[in-house]
Parts: C-alpha cells; sequence; structure tokens
C-alpha cells in the first residue's frame, strides 16, 4: 500500500489530521481523569497539615520528612514500574497501580504519629510511582511529537486543576471535622483516595495498550497514526546500546534540569496552602482554600495557550527557558514582599510558570532518546528529578523552623529555577530521523 506524502512537523501540528482529534478525544479526558486523583492523593497531605499537624504533634520538619519519604519510595519504584508496564501493556499495569495506590492513600486517615505516617506515605508512594512516567510513555505509542506539547499540556493541566479544585473542596472537607468520630484531615484521606480505586477498576476496560488494538479505531486510521508515529522513530544503530545511552550526558543533563523544575513543583503542591495561611492569619481553612484556588486556575490558560504555540511554532528551549524565569520572578515576590496580594500573585507567577514549562519539558526526552531506551529512559529522568520533590520539603521545612517564616524556602526555589532557565539552552537537538523508518514489533 502506497504511502501518504511526508509533511514537515510544522504543517502536522496545524493541519490536525482527523485522527490525532479522534485519539484525543478518546484518550485525554480519561487519562485527565485519572491524573487528578493520582495528583489529588499526591497533594492533600498539604491541605491536612492544616490540622494534622496538631494534632498528630507534628513539627514542619516532621510533616515535610513525610512528603520526602514519600518521594523517595516514588524515586525508587518509578524505573522497575515502568519496566513492567513495557512488558504487561498500560491497561493491565495502571490499572493495579490504581487500586493499589487508592486503598493506601485511604488507608492514611490510620496514622496516630510521626513513624505511622512516615510508614504510609511510603506505601503511597510505591503504589503511585509508576502512574506519570508510565502515562507520559503511553502517550508517545498514541501521539506523534509534533502534537505532543498539547496532549501533554491538555494531560497536565490535571495538576493545576486538581491543587485548585482541591484545595476548595479539601477546605470543605476539613469542615467534617467531628463527624462519626472522624477528624476532618481523616475525612479527606477517605473521601479522596477511594476514587481511585474505581478509576483503576475502570482502566481495565476503557484503555488499549496500542493503536492497532483499538476496535474505535478504522483500519484506515490505524494505518494512518503508524505512519505519523514513525517518523518520530529511528532505526537502531548497530553499535549503539541503551544503557549507555541512559548514561550519556544529554540524560545527565535532562535530569539536572528537571530536578531543579520539580522543587517549584513540590514547594506549590505541598506548602502553598500553608504559605496563603502565613499571609492570611485568622481566615478560615475554606477561604484559603479558595485563594489557593486561583493560582491554578491562572496556570490552566497558561499551560493550554503556551502548548499550543510551542506546537505551533515547534520551538521548545525558548518555551521552555522563559516560563521558568517567570515562575521564579514569581518566588522572589512572594519572598521579598509584605504585601499580601503581591505574595498571591507571585504564587501565580510561580505556578502558571513552573507547570508550563513541565508540559514543555516532557516534550524534549523523547526525541532525544531512540526507541529502545525510551521507556528506562523516561522513568530515570521522572525518578532523577523527583528527588527534588524528595529533598523540597524536607528543606523549606527545615528552613521554616530555623527563620520561622517562608521566605527562605521561596527563595531556594526561585535559585534552583535560574539554574535550570540557564541549562535549558544547553539541552540536546532532537535526533535525526533516519531516512529508514523503523517500527518496533
Amino acid at each position: 500500500m502506497p504511502s501518504r506524502p511526508a509533511v514537515t512537523p510544522g504543517e502536522e501540528a496545524g493541519a490536525h489530521p482527523p485522527v490525532i482529534a479522534k485519539v484525543s478525544k478518546r484518550l485525554l479526558w480519561f487519562l485527565f481523569i485519572c491524573f487528578v486523583f493520582s495528583f489529588l492523593d499526591r497533594i492533600n497531605i498539604g491541605f491536612a497539615g492544616l490540622t494534622m499537624m496538631d494534632d498528630l504533634g507534628l513539627s514542619s520538619t516532621q510533616f515535610g520528612m513525610a512528603t520526602t519519604i514519600f518521594y523517595l519510595a516514588y524515586i525508587a519504584c518509578g524505573i522497575p514500574s515502568n519496566m513492567v508496564l513495557a512488558k504487561l501493556g498500560a491497561r493491565r499495569w495502571i490499572g493495579s497501580l490504581m487500586i493499589a495506590w487508592g486503598v493506601a492513600s485511604t488507608a492514611t486517615l490510620f496514622a496516630h504519629d510521626a513513624a505511622s505516617l512516615y510508614w504510609l506515605r511510603a506505601l503511597v508512594g510505591i503504589t503511585e510511582a509508576g502512574f506519570l512516567p508510565g502515562v507520559l510513555l503511553y502517550m508517545t505509542f498514541w501521539f506523534p511529537a509534533a502534537y505532543r506539547a498539547r496532549a501533554n499540556a491538555l494531560f497536565m493541566i490535571a495538576m493545576p486543576f486538581t491543587a485548585g479544585f482541591g484545595s476548595v473542596l479539601s477546605g470543605a472537607i476539613l469542615g467534617l471535622d467531628g463527624h462519626w468520630g472522624l477528624a476532618g484531615w481523616q475525612w479527606l484521606f477517605l473521601l479522596e483516595g477511594l476514587p481511585s480505586v474505581v478509576l483503576g477498576l475502570a482502566v481495565y476496560g476503557y484503555l488499549d495498550d496500542k493503536p492497532r488494538q483499538a476496535r474505535w479505531l478504522s483500519d484506515d486510521e490505524k494505518l494512518q497514526l503508524a505512519e505519523l508515529l514513525a517518523r518520530d522513530r529511528q532505526a537502531p544503530s548497530p553499535h549503539a546500546h541503551w544503557g549507555r545511552e541512559l548514561l550519556s550526558p544529554a540524560v545527565l543533563l535532562f535530569c539536572l534540569v528537571y530536578f531543579c523544575l520539580v522543587n517549584t513543583l513540590a514547594m506549590i503542591a505541598v506548602w502553598t496552602p500553608l504559605i496563603v495561611k502565613s499571609f492570611s492569619a485568622g481566615q478560615s481553612n475554606t477561604l484559603i482554600g479558595l485563594l489557593s484556588a486561583i493560582p491554578q486556575i491562572c496556570t490552566i490558560v497558561g499551560m493550554i495557550l503556551w502548548g499550543r504555540h510551542s506546537d505551533l511554532t515547534q520551538e521548545r528551549r525558548w518555551h521552555l527557558a522563559l516560563p521558568m524565569l517567570m515562575a521564579a520572578a514569581g518566588w522572589f515576590c512572594t519572598a521579598l514582599s509584605n504585601e499580601p496580594i503581591v505574595q498571591l500573585a507571585g504564587i501565580c507567577m510561580a505556578a502558571t510558570g513552573s507547570y508550563t514549562a513541565m508540559s514543555i519539558f516532557w516534550t524534549l526526552p523523547d526525541r532525544s532518546l531512540s526507541f529502545q531506551a525510551r521507556a528506562v529512559g523516561i522513568a530515570v529522568i521522572n525518578a532523577v528529578g523527583n528527588l527534588g520533590s524528595a529533598l523540597n520539603p524536607l528543606v523549606v521545612g527545615w528552613l521554616k523552623d530555623l527563620t520561622h517564616s517562608y521566605t527562605a524556602g521561596c527563595l531556594y526555589a526561585a535559585l534552583l529555577l535560574l539554574v535550570a532557565a540557564i541549562l535549558v539552552r544547553a539541552l540536546p537537538h532532537e535526533r535525526q530521523h533516519s531516512s529508514r523508518e523503523w517500527v518496533p514489533e
């Protein structure tokens, strides 16, 4: 059968073939909902901390340590989880992970001291570790690189959406304090953990591992999608070895940039409710939840518009560096101003810039890795980068106990973003396509 005429990436991005639209409508909304509850189960400890810290007698350092332990477990299990996904397929593995972390997150309501909280958060980290790198890998099976910034943005707006929606929801759930003998933070883990179990069961019936298995695509649509995806793949070099590729300077640089960026993502996810509370003294948890949602609304708009612009121009590096600089400026505003409105505006800038940068970041690694190295490479970058998520809560909690304010923590996040923005210009250009297409078995 003759191949369709080749088109340039820019033409592909502008033309938006119907098969891409069909794949987007089928997958993105469902993956979005799954990610909402994944991220909610990851960050709800930030709101639980508004009352849980006092109930369990935790210091800021101990509270930060609980999140650090979560991310250490998350990092340790991310790479093996993606290797299992590559063998078993997304449908079975992601479904199983969602059921497991839903149960583990719900069980956090039984924490009674620092040690029990540490064990439970480690369990959530172990079970949730494979979801994000697994879905990022899964999307490379369905979306050609020219469309990936928009697809990533539409999927990853689950993070600011969840932070905003979760802020309002969690603030309201904390108001259930005392009902049926449960504290507000216990209700929070119960009501926000169980939906992941239900969604995990739904994954088994909804997702297909590869386009060729999708009964909702016609044979012609499967062929068209296969041809678009084949242009992103290179013929394997007979001298290349994916293990050496993972230790290349390019992969290490991706890890370092992501480490610096993820520090800010953890800062927003874990500390925003407490930072807002610090300059909104005397306000109710419900109002703090509403104020914490404002930065996330800004972020959703920014991610969609910036991701679309990056795809249309097919430019990635400046589209990655500029949001990082914006986020750094936001943390400086929050740290150095005494005006609550300026501090809130700074958090809006930090959230919008950092989440937008993350959606652009994940368009780059798979274009610099061979197909053989992609599954493990994405997991390695995600795992090493997430050391920033493990380190940030501990560092910021320690700085808060030391200085009795969040100023030093905001400056710490801002400086790392400046380092990341500088390093972006050194990231490798994408691998050149081989004239010989290679499609894996």
